[in-house]
């Protein structure tokens, strides 16, 4: 990050991302491209509509869900651990652009950016709004 407070551009983020995710893949030996095993997906699933996220939260027991906007700073610091988490954990996890998804936005009352939501049995259980550690939402879904 510069001193003028400007973060990393789209490219730089996506080049992260991407040597991130060759690195945990080479730590667990895993598959790319979302592939699901164990109840989870080891990307994130991207809901494009309300009748999407109704059948990914039908399909899996635990679920967490992060409500996003592309040109939010916090937002994209957070990706990454979203990220992580996907690869790491059983839980499903899913992305909702709140920009795509303004009708969701409203149903499940997001506010601000990132707004975080952990769902059980289809149902909202916990719910972060802004960037929390990893082990935050680790706990929660290991407790769920």
């Amino acid at each position: 990050m510069s001193e003028s407070g400007d973060g990393p551009d789209d490219e730089e983020i996506e080049t992260i991302r991407e040597q991130k995710r060759e690195e945990l893949l080479s730590q667990t030996g895993g598959d790319e491209g979302g592939t699901v095993t164990d109840g989870g997906a080891t990307d994130p699933i991207h809901i494009d509509g309300a009748d999407h996220l109704e059948s990914v939260l039908a399909e899996h027991d635990v679920v967490l869900a992060d409500f996003y906007a592309d040109w939010c700073g916090p937002c994209k610091m957070l990706a990454p651990t979203i990220e992580e988490i996907a690869a790491e954990e059983d839980a499903t996890v899913i992305k909702i652009d709140i920009d795509a998804n303004q009708q969701l936005a409203q149903r499940y009352g997001v506010r601000g950016v990132p707004t975080v939501y952990l769902f059980r049995d289809g149902d909202p259980a916990q719910e972060w709004v802004g960037v929390k550690d990893k082990n935050t939402y680790v706990s929660a879904i290991r407790a769920a």
